[in-house]
């Protein structure tokens, strides 16, 4: 699957730094050329994105929330 079109207009392209992996949800810090962008996602998700240290991610900011998705 490839991102075709999105409506969040505050996107930062980056790599991840760390995951700090909890049972239910999770903190991944995103290294980008503006510095660090964190998120929290559920566990879950980072499992099935097959997230990673030095995955190659884009930070998409939609209000206060951060998505994450797998370039």
């Amino acid at each position: 699957m490839s991102i075709q079109a999105i409506n969040a207009r505050n996107q930062f392209k980056g790599k991840i730094k760390e995951i700090v992996d909890g049972p239910v949800v999770s903190e991944i810090l995103v290294g980008t050329s503006h510095g660090i962008v964190t998120s929290v996602i559920t566990t879950r998700s980072v499992k099935e994105l097959g997230l990673s240290i030095g995955t190659e991610v884009l930070a998409l900011v939609k209000a206060t929330e951060v998505s994450i998705a797998r370039v």
